[in-house]
């Protein structure tokens, strides 16, 4: 179980915000890793949908697209928070 936590820190990215000019340090840290966290949310989501979709019941009528649901959930906020930490990271010079 350890293996597996060190080898996922390794592929999940730094979470190191750049300052936003005209914030107070302290709120542009903390929207930067609140982003930082819709992110690793949307990949959770994604995720979990994945894994919906493998163990659902595959008949008729039984909630078919609720992992679906799940996996565009996931996927709208890994590019809603990718996009906004890419701009801010534009906006900030970094």
């Amino acid at each position: 179980m350890m293996t597996e936590l060190v080898t996922l820190a390794g592929v999940i990215p730094g979470a190191k915000p750049t300052p936003i000019p005209g914030l107070n340090g302290t709120v542009s840290q903390i929207f930067g890793y609140g982003l930082w966290l819709v992110v690793l949310a949307g990949a959770g989501g994604a995720g979990f949908g994945v894994y919906k979709l493998a163990v659902s019941d595959k008949q008729r009528g039984h909630g078919g697209s609720e992992p679906f649901k799940w996996m565009g959930g996931g996927v709208a906020a890994i590019l809603l928070g990718g996009s906004l930490i890419t701009i801010l990271n534009g906006i900030a010079g970094g």
